[in-house]
């Protein structure tokens, strides 16, 4: 169940409440005349399922509510309402695998900036990749791949192209070309002044590491593994009740190549640059062309049900 409220300017209030009492899933109007002071008009609060917010809110959208008012979604935890649940039933298909595109979008654009907070999350994760390839340490790679904050900006390219947005795209690209930059210097840096001092030699870059060599030797598991782990994450984000990105995140090689990255060039050891060059890369482009096929697949699929229910609801001529 959402909680959809509408802040519109007077000349619009009409058409809202139109669209609004038009549609037969809400479960409950409330309108709040003249409540609004910046627009000056009404406020509307319904609530509705989630499998029916997408067409609700493009009505809205051509009405033009949002160059004068806002639109905003909130999903309800708990509601205790017998025309909701007979609400629920009528809509298509399932709350909790339904996808509401503004709730994604907004949440891609939020996660894909780049500020002060993800470019320290980058560097923070990359330092631990570093250290536990040094001690190569399985523990604490993983835990390297859970800080790293890398996956919604890879998902948002897919879900920028699906949706048509080439904003969010370069976002996400400067977001990511950026983060890796950055945190790969840094660590470049620390590798440098450990080098010097004597705290780390070549040796331990250059000897057999059982536990973290997966980090420079992509094979077609790294294929198969990164193109799951995208498709996994992006129904994580885009269902109502997603709780699998941790499993993305410990199943990726993103952060760890990079980390290795960053040592291996400081030490001269070329192969493993390639090596983690490529893992970094096939992760990467893996990820982002799942994210990008199964948001299409959700897009097409969730567009057909919508589709037909408009047509079966559609009053006859």
């Amino acid at each position: 169940m959402l909680s959809l409220r509408v802040s519109c300017p007077a000349s619009l209030c009409a058409s809202v409440e139109a669209v609004l009492r038009a549609e037969p899933t809400i479960s409950s109007l409330t309108v709040h005349r003249g409540a609004s002071l910046t627009p000056q008009g009404d406020v509307f609060i319904a609530d509705l399922p989630r499998e029916t917010a997408n067409a609700l809110v493009d009505s809205l959208m051509e009405l033009g509510v949002q160059h004068e008012g806002t639109v905003t979604l909130t999903p309800v935890g708990t509601w205790i309402s017998s025309p909701g649940l007979e609400a629920e039933r009528r809509a298509p298909g399932r709350g909790p695998d339904s996808v509401v595109w503004a709730e994604v979008t907004e949440r891609a654009y939020s996660e894909t900036e780049l500020t002060w907070t993800y470019v320290s999350f980058m560097i923070l994760a990359t330092l631990l990749a570093a250290i536990a390839i040094v001690t190569d340490s399985a523990i604490l790679v993983i835990g390297a791949m859970v800080l790293g904050p890398e996956f919604v900006p890879i998902a948002a390219l897919g879900l920028g192209m699906v949706r048509r947005r080439p904003g969010l795209i370069r976002q996400a690209l400067r977001t990511l070309v950026i983060g890796f930059a950055v945190s790969i210097s840094v660590v470049a840096v620390v590798a440098l002044l450990a080098r010097l001092t004597g705290v780390i030699d070549v040796s331990q870059i250059e000897s057999a590491r059982p536990g973290t060599a997966f980090i420079y030797t992509p094979n077609w598991w790294s294929l198969t593994v990164s193109v799951l782990a995208g498709a996994a994450g992006v129904l994580s984000l885009t269902a109502a009740k997603g709780n699998g990105l941790v499993g993305v995140f410990i199943s990726v090689t993103t952060i760890p190549a990079s980390g290795n990255v960053a040592l291996a060039l400081i030490f001269g050891v070329w192969s493993e640059v390639l090596g983690s060059t490529a893992q970094l890369a096939i992760n990467i482009i893996g990820m982002g062309l799942a994210g990008w096929a199964t948001l299409a697949l959700q897009q097409i699929v969730w567009g057909r049900i919508t589709s037909r229910r408009q047509s079966r609801t559609r009053p006859a001529p």
